[in-house]
């Protein structure tokens, strides 16, 4: 084990031999620490990194995220081993859908087809027809038969855009995410007003008043791209900041900024998608925890919509 304030340069050689020990890949989401993001073999969104969950070679799966993000992984791989920094660090979106709520919910609506937002629970996935990410949600509503009623969870705000990018009903659920969620449009105006010229772009999970006035509207990975590609110089962006880190590396000549949640907090951050420290991740290497399992019926339930989801995308 490696002391205490050891330093980030030897923190990152002995994940790299660890890595190399236990033929493992290392995943982290683009909203984790740049010290996670660094070392890491795949950085990406949450569908990029299903696909890489899904695709390896390896014999261990580190996961640095939230909860779910894991869960997925050992679903996808029931034959690894798959860790996570810290497996204390969920996601308020999925605990917004519990799942004895959300069967009820369900019995409402009886002929509705369940698609859900990848952030969510073994359980609430193993209720689900479809699962979909922030960036194939459009796609996947849209394979659907227009007279299908469907029933979207657990992301209201996502749902909603959905809705209106395809002038289609669905059934929300009424969860959120707290990072988007808390974005107003009357703050990000003034923080406009003060960069005359700048860009602004949203993630969908976002409220409807705010992705109205945004220039452009997209997942994570799809924001990424939009920021390189773009000709403006100065982006104000809508989702967690931690994705700054990604685009002042692609577009080291443009500014970035994280826009401001109220006048007092100059960002919204997930908390729990910063409990994956260097630390953490290489302890967990060494001492092969804390391991995300899932019940094998569970994790085979789970396992159909996620498998129609990548099949779709």
């Amino acid at each position: 084990m490696l002391s205490p304030g050891t330093s980030v340069q030897a923190l990152h050689e002995r994940v790299r031999e660890l890595r190399e020990e236990m033929n493992a890949m290392i995943l982290a989401h683009y909203y984790t620490v740049p010290e996670v993001q660094n070392v890491a073999d795949v950085v990406g969104d949450s569908l990029a990194l299903a696909r890489a969950a899904e695709s390896t070679g390896a014999d261990v799966i580190v996961f640095a995220g939230v909860y779910f993000m894991a869960e997925t992984a050992a679903i996808l791989n029931p034959d690894k081993l798959v860790l996570m920094p810290d497996n204390r660090a969920g996601c308020p979106l999925a605990d917004s859908c519990p799942v004895d709520e959300f069967r009820e919910f369900k019995k409402l609506h009886p002929d509705a087809l369940v698609i859900t937002y990848i952030n969510s629970s073994a359980d609430i996935k193993a209720e689900s027809d479809i699962v979909c990410t922030s960036s194939n949600a459009e796609r996947i509503v849209s394979q659907i038969p227009s007279d299908r009623k469907i029933i979207f969870a657990p992301d209201r705000n996502l749902g909603t855009y959905v809705m209106k990018k395809l002038n289609r009903e669905m059934i929300l659920w009424e969860g959120c995410c707290y990072v988007h969620d808390a974005y107003r449009w009357e703050i990000i105006r003034e923080s406009l007003e003060e960069h005359p010229g700048a860009k602004f772009i949203a993630h969908p999970e976002c409220r409807d008043e705010v992705l109205v006035h945004a220039d452009f509207v997209g997942s994570t990975g799809a924001l990424l791209d939009y920021s390189e590609k773009t000709p403006a110089s100065v982006l104000i962006v809508a989702t967690e900041p931690g994705i700054l880190y990604e685009m002042e590396k692609r577009s080291p000549d443009k500014i970035f900024i994280p826009a401001p949640k109220d006048s007092s907090s100059p960002s919204s951050v997930c908390t729990q998608m910063k409990q994956s420290t260097l630390e953490k991740l290489c302890e967990c290497m060494e001492l092969r925890r804390p391991r995300i399992e899932v019940d094998p019926a569970l994790g085979e339930a789970a396992l159909r919509p996620i498998r129609r989801m990548l099949e779709m995308s």
